[in-house]
């Protein structure tokens, strides 16, 4: 994507330890209150995309709000369909998802900030109503990220979290 530099790390260290750039700790999260996180982070994405200029990127190489808020709704879908598959599948492997791929594939720059922001608030809906209806002894399932990483269903939820904590950190002015 123009001047967006591919992001190739591999983030699954946040479940070990707290992230140095916008503080999430996974340990501090229990899996069974993703849900509750998600929508409040879902409200403050509609509130964010429904501003004026968010289309607009704020430096060379750095995502705009509109931009931003694409990936979280994809993030919430790519989420859902991978918790998913770990309630119906005995350790599933996911399919690859390349987020940059996606954004330039999906054109993320011309889609209607309104559009997007209903489409994130009904995708982390439809995400923290399957994080809700995980039974008790359903959150230890496993799964396989295409690159070997292994998740459960807990440590995917705090993974996914921390991806959208990472993100609203990231689109935060700060001075």
């Amino acid at each position: 994507m123009d001047g967006i530099n591919p992001d190739t790390k591999d983030w699954t260290w946040v479940l070990e330890r707290p992230c140095p750039q916008c503080g999430f700790d996974a340990a501090l999260v229990h899996p069974t209150d993703v849900g509750q996180h998600i929508r409040r982070d879902a409200d403050q994405w509609y509130q964010r995309l429904h501003q004026p200029d968010t289309a607009i990127r704020p430096a060379r190489g750095v995502w705009s709000i509109l931009e931003y808020g694409c990936h979280i709704r994809d993030v919430h879908r790519i989420f859902n369909q991978r918790v998913q598959l770990m309630l119906t599948q005995d350790d599933p492997r996911f399919p690859n998802w390349d987020q940059d791929e996606t954004a330039v594939a999906d054109d993320y720059p011309s889609q209607d900030p309104t559009v997007v922001a209903d489409q994130l608030r009904d995708a982390a809906q439809t995400v923290a109503d399957t994080y809700a209806s995980v039974p008790a002894d359903a959150w230890p399932r496993r799964g396989l990220r295409s690159n070997g990483s292994e998740f459960t269903i807990a440590s995917i939820s705090r993974y996914h979290l921390h991806d959208i904590v990472h993100h609203a950190w990231d689109v935060t002015p700060r001075g």
